[in-house]
């Protein structure tokens, strides 16, 4: 987390992201048209990954609705339900949240009612 969305800022999430899933070359990354995923830092990035770049359209909230569902998702089922003291506290929580219980206990209708690290362990077994 960070005070302002920066190249910098996604590119390192791009980074630990890599290192903690060793996706293969390929991978189709999607963001949106903010000027932080069209750098060059980030360009670069993307290529040396060998994952293919893919952007949504302007305007256009649909090509990102994974995304965007997840985002109400995490303000609804959790944000608005906690207060903060600080910086800190929330970002230790919102990890805490993704990590322990959105990826690993919460069933998601998209994939079968099943949590993502399940439904990927069987994707990566089949």
């Amino acid at each position: 987390m960070s005070e302002r969305i920066d190249a910098a800022l996604v590119c390192q999430a791009l980074k630990s992201a890599y290192w903690q899933r060793k996706p293969a070359p390929g991978l189709i990354l999607h963001t949106d048209r903010g000027s932080q995923y069209a750098s060059h830092m980030h360009q670069k990035l993307v290529s040396q990954y060998g994952f293919v770049m893919s952007m949504s359209r302007k305007a256009n909230a649909w090509d990102n609705a994974p995304m965007e569902s997840f985002f109400k998702t995490l303000k609804v089922e959790r944000l608005y339900r906690v207060h903060y003291r600080d910086r800190q506290q929330a970002r230790l929580d919102i990890v805490d949240w993704i990590e322990g219980f959105y990826n690993r206990r919460r069933l998601h209708s998209s994939n079968g009612f099943q949590a993502p690290v399940t439904d990927e362990a069987m994707l990566k077994a089949a």
